[in-house]
């Protein structure tokens, strides 16, 4: 019986510690990443972030490469030619 339990220990230690290095980190990540999302700094934070990316892309003197200038065109061309067909 004493065996019994010892090895029962032994087994829930090693599952809680299993438990901790695998799942247990992703799940504190995710938590992170939503605390982030979810309070009023994290909130004001992105918002400067997605400024600051913004003004980099006006800075620049060429946002798109040359295909995906290209491939834009054309995909806004077709829409307009789809939105036509409805008139």
């Amino acid at each position: 019986m004493r065996q019994y339990i010892y090895k029962t220990i032994i087994a829930v230690v090693a599952l809680i510690i299993v438990f901790e290095f695998t799942i247990g980190k992703t799940i504190n990540k995710f938590n992170q990443k939503a605390e982030i999302i979810f309070t009023k700094e994290g909130r004001k934070g992105m918002v400067s972030s997605v400024k600051n990316e913004m003004q980099k892309a006006i800075d620049k003197e060429n946002y798109l490469a040359e295909d995906e200038r290209i491939l834009i065109n054309k995909f806004i061309l077709k829409i307009k030619n789809e939105l036509k067909s409805v008139e």
